[in-house]
């Protein structure tokens, strides 16, 4: 996948031709998930994902349709990750992926944001590299950093 994000549930998509963005709904897949440690809220998206898969299914107004709203709908998507099949029978969508829509033509929806966050877990904390988190932030050594249950009550001592 060369360094390429996995487009996931709530990645943001724009038609070429449309005014405003709109997220992508999973309908397909519920049982493979990135992204999320809960298994829960970011399905992958595949290329089995088609027709009114978005949560407004608008992208504003059209200039193809001489600027009446948009009523976005997917016919196919092209380049998806070809190497893997995900249990929907489905190949999985990269954030170069691209949409064809029945008025825009060939690949005239694109992602914008895949959809996926960064959620540093206790594990990252503990995998820290000491050096260069020194570099990155000299002020604080990272292994004394404590979670308390502890209220300050905004009290600061000195």
């Amino acid at each position: 996948m060369a360094e390429k994000h996995i487009v996931v549930q709530g990645a943001v998509c724009m038609c070429n031709f449309g005014t405003a963005p709109d997220k992508l709904k999973v309908l397909t897949n519920q049982k493979d998930y990135a992204n999320d440690d809960q298994g829960s809220k970011k399905p992958i998206a595949t290329d089995k994902d088609i027709g009114t898969t978005f949560e407004k299914n608008m992208f504003g107004s059209c200039s193809k349709m001489y600027n009446k709203p948009c009523t976005a709908s997917v016919t196919k998507w092209s380049g998806f990750y070809e190497e893997t099949m995900l249990s929907n029978g489905g190949k999985i969508l990269l954030e170069d992926s691209k949409a064809t829509c029945p008025i825009g033509g060939t690949d005239c929806i694109k992602i914008i944001k895949h959809g996926q966050t960064a959620e540093p877990t206790a594990q990252n904390f503990e995998n820290v590299n000491d050096e260069v988190q020194k570099a990155l932030n000299p002020m604080i050594a990272p292994r004394d950093l404590q979670e308390t249950d502890e209220v300050n009550d905004g009290v600061i001592d000195g």
